[in-house]
């Protein structure tokens, strides 16, 4: 009987959301800290520049988006859940090293009870009637922020509170201000509480008895909330390791900060699959080799730090890789790297194979003729795409059962004799709120299926690698760079305001390099350096940029990104560019989403 391996690999990661150039206002949460906290200094600090003391350097800044706990209370949260109510399903998981880091620093916030995050201090703040303004119009701003179909309709306490702020918007900004305390208390308690996992719903008798509430929520509910909180994110990292260590779970890694590595190593890549991409005006990324490196044995170090051994296997940052940076990954000691089917099928196609050959090339694993000890696994982009795109609107059943069928058509499919393999590669974050019950139900149906199903068996690429018999490889000859967007490396590069973004980092790592090269900085203040750049280099702020993404999104990660690089100046004891005050894109005022993307859909 035929059998398909069947392999999810789930990849976890926010960029960081820290603006390292900022003074920490955190303040102790209790009564006699409530005066300060009602201070409402939090948007105001965002923008506050450190002084030149490495004790103030050192410290890390205000949390400028609130993403990573918010995904970690909901996503990171209901995803370990499924799995442990189906322990028969195996999978791998990937984390960024950039994320584990920050929700490691949110646990430590929560054991102190002191809060660098402005949403949590404010949930913490005993008397919201004396909000600051600023506060006020963070709370409008933000606590409305979500799927509404989803996180806000189906909650009719919660939908109301919005209902009152649109009518009074209607008749004007000023009519804002008769908002109560108690209005911002509700607020955002039910924000946090459409923010909890759908397990946890049904798990913790606080979350339910409050959703219950409804309204009227007191300083005793919100500390209980928090309390919650900080339990949920605190447990994540344990709890995957928990995973791991009873072998459901396969955990990989990203190299440090999410960089795209192809791009830093040589910027002509971007023209393997575009030939006529335009590309930044700096010929390419000065000491982008040396710096892909520490990228990798930072993420390979951080990870064995969190998860007691550095991974087999690394899902670099997009799926892009290239010859270069596959040669890197084998050097430091990977086993394996996925990436998306539209690589697979430039580079067949670039060596000559036509549509028939590729049409399930994705179904089995590939070598490099020169990295002989590293395997390359590629995504299946129609069934990755179905789930996190297509299936939101579908009930959960029938969405189940077709992906098996889907899967079931694959294997019948397959000559005799091939071994099947079917790799779903996606975000395992961003989906979920599209989903009905945060994707509950799609899940709990999928994977039972799939439990009960004789001919599909869930595995990892580290199993596969260690069968006694393993998946033969087959001979890639060439490799053209991209990623898992469309098969190419446009999504960070070739637009004319990614390419002035890759010029303002190649300026500041000229700098740095002077810098340092000159001797003058102590160690401790040329490592802050080094750690701000590899901050500067994720992969998060080029995806952003472009009038293709909506322009709230587009502000809050332009405005991070040039931070970053002033502080970097700063750290380097240098005045930084008056450029890096001005907005490199103004995104697009129709734009919807943008977290996510098609793997096929070329942007409009």
């Amino acid at each position: 009987m035929k059998q398909l391996s069947l392999v999810f690999l789930w990849h976890m990661h926010q960029p960081d959301y820290r603006d390292h150039g900022t003074v920490p206002v955190a303040q102790k949460v209790g009564a006699d800290e409530a005066t300060a906290l009602q201070g409402g200094r939090a948007k105001n600090a965002l923008l506050a520049v450190a002084d030149d003391t490495t004790a103030e350097e050192n410290a890390p800044g205000e949390f400028m988006l609130p993403w990573v706990y918010l995904h970690a209370m909901k996503d990171y949260t209901d995803m370990a859940a499924h799995l442990e109510r189906h322990p028969h399903i195996r999978c791998v998981v990937n984390f960024a090293p950039v994320l584990l880091e920050q929700i490691e620093d949110y646990a430590q916030q929560f054991a102190r009870g002191q809060f660098r995050d402005p949403l949590l201090r404010i949930l913490a703040t005993p008397d919201l009637e004396r909000l600051a303004d600023a506060d006020r119009r963070l709370l409008l701003e933000t606590c409305f922020r979500s799927n509404h179909a989803t996180m806000l309709a189906p909650f009719p306490h919660y939908r109301h509170l919005h209902e009152l702020y649109l009518s009074l918007v209607r008749q004007g900004e000023a009519s804002l201000a008769y908002l109560s305390g108690a209005y911002f208390s509700d607020l955002i308690t039910w924000y946090h509480l459409a923010w909890t996992g759908e397990t946890e719903r049904r798990r913790n008798p606080l979350i339910a008895a409050l959703i219950s509430k409804g309204e009227g929520y007191d300083t005793a509910d919100r500390q209980r909330l928090l309390a919650c909180i900080g339990e949920l994110v605190g447990g994540v990292i344990p709890r995957w390791r928990a995973l791991a260590a009873r072998g459901q779970v396969e955990l990989s890694a990203t190299p440090q900060t999410h960089p795209l590595a192809p791009l830093m190593l040589d910027f002509h890549s971007a023209r393997e699959s575009l030939p006529d991409a335009p590309l930044p005006g700096a010929a390419n990324y000065p000491g982008g080799r040396s710096r892909v490196m520490a990228q990798i044995a930072d993420g390979r170090a951080s990870h064995a730090a969190h998860f007691g051994a550095p991974p087999c296997g690394m899902w670099p940052a997009e799926g892009a890789i290239s010859e270069p940076f596959v040669q890197l990954l084998a050097d430091a000691g990977c086993r394996w790297i996925a990436s998306g089917e539209g690589v697979l099928k430039h580079s067949l196609a670039a060596g000559g194979s036509n549509g028939a050959d590729s049409a399930r090339a994705a179904y089995r694993p590939w070598q490099l003729k020169d990295t002989p000890g590293l395997t390359l696994f590629f995504r299946d982009e129609r069934l990755s795409d179905l789930i996190g795109f297509d299936y939101a609107q579908w009930h959960g059943r029938d969405a189940a059962g077709h992906l098996v069928a889907q899967l079931e058509a694959i294997l019948d499919a397959a000559p005799e004799g091939e071994e099947t393999l079917v790799s779903i590669i996606l975000d395992g974050e961003n989906a979920w709120e599209h989903y009905p019950y945060n994707g509950y139900y799609f899940f709990d149906d999928l994977y039972g299926l799939i439990k009960a199903h004789p001919r599909i068996r869930t595995t990892t690429y580290t199993e596969l690698l260690n069968r006694t018999k393993p998946p033969e490889t087959s001979p890639l000859p060439h490799l053209v760079a991209g990623s898992w967007v469309y098969g190419t490396l446009s999504t960070w590069i070739g637009d004319a305001q990614k390419n002035h973004a890759w010029d303002l980092l190649c300026a500041a790592k000229q700098s740095y390099d002077l810098v340092l090269g000159s001797g003058r900085l102590p160690a401790e203040k040329s490592a802050l350096a080094t750690r701000q750049l590899a901050v500067c280099e994720s992969s998060d702020w080029f995806w952003w940029l472009g009038d293709y993404n909506p322009a709230a999104s587009v502000a809050h990660f332009d405005q991070l990104f040039r931070h970053n690089l002033a502080h970097l100046y700063r750290l380097l004891q240098l005045e930084p560019p008056a450029l890096l005050d001005v907005p490199i894109s103004a995104g697009s005022s129709v734009a919807a989403g943008g977290a996510m993307r098609r793997a096929t859909e070329a942007p409009a």
